[in-house]
């Protein structure tokens, strides 16, 4: 299913009644989503907010390995970009 709706000069956009009522989005008290930026796209994606206490100390450490690989990569392009311009 594919809904268009207009954004707001704030970025904000609205999820229409229908679409909220079938994801079940209205009987949750503050809904939360993760929006992952994919292939030029936006996906939006609920979450549930969990206590940092609840989460295994190994889930957290593979998420920190994760995202210092994710910045070592960020890192290298960024280097590689920079010398592919000085030349």
């Amino acid at each position: 299913m594919s809904i268009t709706v207009p954004i707001s000069k704030r970025g904000s956009l609205t999820i229409p009644p229908a679409l909220r009522r079938k994801l079940g989005i209205d009987k949750v008290p503050s809904p939360l989503v993760v929006l992952t930026e994919r292939d030029g796209g936006l996906f939006i994606q609920f979450a549930a907010a969990v206590p940092v206490r609840d989460i295994p100390r190994s889930v957290i450490e593979s998420w920190v390995r994760e995202d210092q690989a994710d910045a070592s990569a960020f890192k290298k392009a960024r280097r590689n970009s920079a010398r592919r311009k000085a030349r």
